[in-house]
């Protein structure tokens, strides 16, 4: 398959979802999760129901957020995220369906209507009582001059970074975004996700039990793409810049 085979599906497609993974962002300096030298091999997730019930783990959590150990934030989009946003752009693409949460999708120009974030977002804050919004810039002097852990300004509830860890149930409304936009596409576009976490990885083998066709791009072989009509093994950005060229 060559990616002028892409560019022929793509046009072809009425409506087209795209579904974004780390691979898409490891283009723009950011950390996988689990591949060697990726987040979790330097250092361990800390669950959710620790976070929770554990003040010392909540302080360890929020050192994390504040001194950009993870790596999540602060880069720039790349090609790849610039060709998605032409997309949706163009009206050919009608949501971007991500497991990424370093906002780069929101900062290359799409807008947070398309954008499904399946796995939530590091670049802010969100009481788990009251789901009011924090900036992450408004918790950190505090943290850092005086050691205040957040505290909601609203209900007084417990304030976490607005990513899913692991242990914390999948945001409800985001799942089904995900589900109405996966059966409601013609093709299904997986960009830069080894398709191995669950139930995000399950949307592809959905959108082709519905008919719509089904495109991998990704660096290495993931275990659907037995199951895919195109499946394309290269680097995200020069691959998407070829098939959807800036004007």
């Amino acid at each position: 398959m060559s990616r002028s085979d892409l560019a022929r599906l793509i046009a072809e497609a009425r409506r087209v979802v795209v579904f974004t993974g780390a691979g898409i962002s490891t283009e723009s300096g950011i950390p996988d999760f689990r591949s060697p030298g990726g987040v979790w091999s330097k250092m361990k997730p800390i669950y959710f129901q620790d976070f929770v019930s554990d003040p010392a783990k909540r302080r360890e959590a929020w050192e994390r957020a504040f001194s950009g150990r993870a790596g999540w934030t602060g880069r720039q989009p790349n090609a790849g995220h610039h060709a998605v946003a032409r997309l949706v752009a163009q009206g050919k693409a009608t949501a971007v369906i991500t497991q990424n949460v370093d906002n780069l999708h929101q900062d290359s120009g799409v807008p947070p209507e398309r954008i499904v974030e399946l796995h939530g977002n590091a670049s802010y804050a969100k009481c788990l009582e009251c789901g009011e919004r924090h900036e992450l810039a408004e918790l950190k002097d505090s943290f850092l001059k005086a050691g205040e852990i957040p505290y909601c300004r609203a209900c007084g509830g417990l304030v976490k970074t607005a990513t899913v860890s692991f242990g914390q149930p999948m945001p409800e409304a985001e799942m089904r975004r995900a589900e109405a936009e996966t059966l409601s596409c013609d093709l299904f576009l997986v960009l830069g996700s080894s398709l191995v976490v669950y139930p995000a990885a399950g949307f592809p083998a959905l959108a082709k039990r519905n008919g719509a066709r089904l495109a991998i791009v990704n660096r290495e072989p993931t275990d659907l793409d037995g199951l895919a009509d195109l499946v394309l093994h290269d680097e995200i950005g020069p691959a998407m810049s070829g098939v959807v060229p800036a004007n």
